[in-house]
């Protein structure tokens, strides 16, 4: 029988192990926590039964997922679940961005940027399921539908500053601004858009969810489903060298390629390794866990009943905090993204406690307490909020890369996604799964189509690996 050994247990190498499991490859993976899930992992942080999610929280790109439809996970106990709004950008005039699922009811709220919305949308989300196909693997390969992805592709290859030109109001430019800061890359530099156009269209057709329970119960439930097909997990095992692993027909990494190339040493080809080793890694993020009594106290109405909240300010604001970041500067009003999941999952709260999760964009392996400067853009749009708040906790860019450590210097897109390596991976080749030694792939958010729980990149380098077992 066909062996398989993934190492790591997040959603891709979950995602991995799934797809193998499923072709009859008899399949263990080994995970270095306690507790597997990678980024999909929650806990009570601050009191007893209030549910915090650790880092991956609102999920537009998991729900539409390819892999996770296919496994029909709410058969083994995930559910979705949505607020009333997917995300608002407030402004400092009281105006705000508010994205609803609707295309036809956000492009409505933006007033004079109605038909722009439309333009851009409208088409892109009525053909999301065809589009993911191709978006959702490489891109530098024939596509299965070349119409609709030039249809999406032309607006995606600009950098978000030029998109942003066409809007008329700061609404609607703020709230596509924000979207598109979800890269963490600069928004004057080519493909800029691209990342924030497509959480948009997948929100437009799935909606931002979040999982019912917490997003650890996405990882439990492909555990459920993966124990169903034979396979295995063992946790608290973590491999440090080859002689850590055992023999098997195909190995699968869901690991930063700095730290496969650090495992593997000499067995990596020259030029791969090379590669690995160079890899390079984006701004961090900040995180703060808020307890807060009655939620916060948002001067806009809508960001009262959004699951997200951007707080930026204008699409220049963001435009030169993500600029900031990338210099290494610590900017002094950071990009901010607050998530209220219990307004969709109201069994996270206890009683009047809400749970509230925040991250701020910092540079990578920023060294400094940005807990205040978050607190202080949540006061900029929400003022009483600090008199609210029973309890917090905080995890630093450091704190990330212990917790998880493909997330070098607190960057948790697992890699900078610049044009080389959101296009090809880690390094420049048609096979980004590859990883230059018989039987073994990479399968992190280091490859396409890059993070998110969706597990396409741990689905698609199973598949390589069965064609190249085959």
């Amino acid at each position: 029988m066909t062996t398989a050994t993934v190492v790591g247990s997040g959603p891709n190498g979950l995602a991995a192990a799934l797809t193998l499991a499923r072709a009859g490859v008899e399949v263990t993976v080994l995970e270095a926590a306690d507790t597997i899930g990678g980024g999909t992992r929650s806990s009570e942080a601050i009191l007893p039964g209030l549910l915090h999610d650790h880092c991956s929280a609102i999920h537009p790109m998991a729900v539409g997922s390819p892999l996770l439809r296919s496994v029909d996970l709410e058969r083994y106990g995930l559910r979705w679940a949505w607020s009333e709004l997917d995300c608002v950008h407030p402004l400092d005039d009281g105006t705000a961005g508010v994205l609803h699922r609707s295309v036809t009811e956000t492009a409505a709220g933006l007033g004079a940027d109605e038909r722009l919305w439309r333009t851009l949308f409208e088409r892109p989300v009525a053909g999301y399921d065809e589009t993911s196909a191709d978006i959702m693997r490489p891109l530098l390969r024939i596509p299965r539908h070349p119409i609709r992805l030039a249809r999406f592709g032309v607006p995606a290859i600009a950098p978000a500053t030029l998109l942003a030109r066409a809007f008329r109001t700061e609404a609607g430019r703020a709230l596509f601004g924000g979207v598109a800061a979800h890269a963490f890359h600069p928004l004057e530099r080519p493909l800029s858009a691209s990342v924030g156009l497509g959480i948009l269209t997948a929100g437009h057709r799935y909606g931002w969810a979040v999982a019912v329970g917490g997003s650890q119960r996405i990882a439990d439930t492909m555990a459920a489903a993966l124990a169903d097909h034979g396979g295995k997990i063992e946790t608290g095992v973590r491999v440090r060298s080859v002689a850590d692993l055992p023999l098997s027909d195909i190995t699968v990494w869901d690991l930063a390629p700095t730290a496969v190339a650090e495992i593997l040493g000499e067995q990596l080809p020259a030029r791969i390794a090379r590669a690995y080793r160079r890899f390079r890694y984006g701004p961090g993020v900040f995180k703060v866990d808020f307890a807060v009594e009655g939620g916060v106290p948002w001067t806009v109405e809508a960001a009262r009943r959004a699951g997200t909240v951007h707080l930026g300010g204008s699409f220049a604001d963001i435009a030169a905090g993500e600029r900031d970041i990338h210099a290494g500067r610590m900017p002094q009003h950071p990009f901010v993204l607050v998530g209220q999941q219990y307004l969709a999952d109201p069994q996270r709260s206890v009683g009047s406690i809400h749970p509230v999760w925040t991250y701020a964009h910092v540079p990578n392996g920023y060294t400094g307490d940005a807990t205040e400067a978050i607190i202080a853009q949540v006061e900029r749009f929400a003022p009483g909020f600090r008199d609210r708040v029973v309890g917090l906790t905080a995890r630093t860019t450091e704190g990330f890369a212990e917790y998880n450590p493909n997330y070098v210097g607190g960057n948790i897109m697992t890699g900078a996604k610049d044009i080389p390596q959101l296009l090809f991976g880690p390094r420049k080749t048609l096979q980004p799964y590859d990883i230059g030694i018989p039987g073994h792939y990479l399968c992190s958010a280091a490859t396409p189509p890059g993070p998110g729980a969706h597990g396409m990149c741990g689905a698609n380098a199973a598949e390589r690996a069965m064609r190249k077992l085959r």
